[in-house]
């Protein structure tokens, strides 16, 4: 059964959509997928067995989208099944466009305009939850359980206990903890662990700067990887750790893939839609405000307390909770 999947864009909400991915493959028949996103998420969800073909959708970038989505789905064909995680109305348009009798996507004017199977899914829930319910829609005997993340890159195997340092969120500066004080966690554990610090091409700067305090607190035994990995390099860097400690992000849903034991710092984000899902062993570390989860990119109070509040030694005491 050929499947076309429509990823998220983002690396942490694609990392999320591998359970409805998994259960599709196990409720069908010899099932192929392909799947269709930005760059991040196909590299990192291309690895999965049952997978043909990983098309990165470029469309926006042309002089004319709708034109250049017909292309491609065209160069795509018929499926026997589509599933869009994006509710945008391009996407509804390149499953509608392939020529897919059966094609399942959130609710929305388009969706319901243009697609075969619309469910309305509730916002207040895991995002798990929700990309589950829309790949699970045509499934009339589906028990509900919802299997953990999956990821299929191999993890990194270290010589020592490895401690995995996130400080970045792509989608804003309100979600970031402060460099200094991911340090001085880090610097706590030197002896019992060795350092990485992860991070994008943008957040090199945030990275050098937890570099440059690790130096002050005489902390040696790091390693600075911000800017130096491609996709699968950091899923199989995160997914080597022995501990990691991270804001809410695209990194952090890796860890939970990987069942790495995590500390997840949360500030103006849902936290329960998308915490780690299913991660034995996950703490999250947050301060209920009245102002928070407000879910903007920048403080809007330009106070920042939801992240300011949370101390170095709140996030140790939540690493020996988890008793590694």
């Amino acid at each position: 059964m050929k499947i076309l999947i429509i990823l998220p864009n983002w690396l942490g909400d694609a990392v999320m959509a591998t359970p409805a991915i998994e259960l599709l493959a196990s409720h069908y028949q010899n099932v192929r997928f392909t799947f269709v996103g930005s760059y991040v998420s196909t590299e990192a969800l291309k690895y999965h067995p049952l997978c043909e073909r990983a098309i990165v959708d470029d469309t926006k970038k042309a002089p004319s989208r709708l034109v250049a989505t017909y292309k491609l789905a065209k160069e795509l064909g018929r499926f026997d099944m589509a599933v869009s995680f994006r509710n945008q109305i391009h996407s509804s348009l390149l499953l509608r466009f392939t020529g897919t009798v059966v094609c399942c996507a959130r609710a929305s004017w388009h969706s319901r305009l243009l697609l075969s199977h619309t469910p309305k899914i509730r916002t207040n829930q895991h995002l798990v939850e929700q990309y589950t319910q829309i790949a699970m829609i045509n499934i009339h005997n589906f028990n509900e359980e919802v299997p953990p993340l999956r990821l299929y890159i191999e993890p990194k195997k270290f010589d020592k206990p490895t401690l995995g340092i996130n400080a970045g969120a792509t989608y804003g500066s309100a979600k970031r903890w402060y460099p200094e004080r991911f340090a001085q966690v880090a610097a706590f554990y030197k002896d019992r662990y060795d350092i990485i610090i992860f991070g994008g091409p943008n957040e090199v700067e945030m990275a050098k700067e937890i570099e440059d305090n690790l130096t002050a607190l005489h902390v040696k035994n790091f390693k600075n990887l911000a800017g130096k990995t491609n996709i699968q390099e950091l899923c199989a860097n995160i997914g080597g750790c022995s501990l990691f400690i991270t804001n809410d992000s695209g990194p952090m849903h890796v860890a939970a893939a990987y069942q790495v034991p995590t500390v997840a710092i949360f500030g103006p984000t849902k936290y329960k839609e998308t915490s780690q899902w299913k991660n034995k062993k996950s703490i999250i570390v947050r301060h209920e405000l009245d102002c928070s989860p407000c879910m903007k990119r920048e403080c809007p109070l330009k106070h920042h307390d939801c992240m300011k509040g949370i101390t170095a030694s709140e996030v140790i005491e939540a690493v020996k909770k988890l008793e590694i």
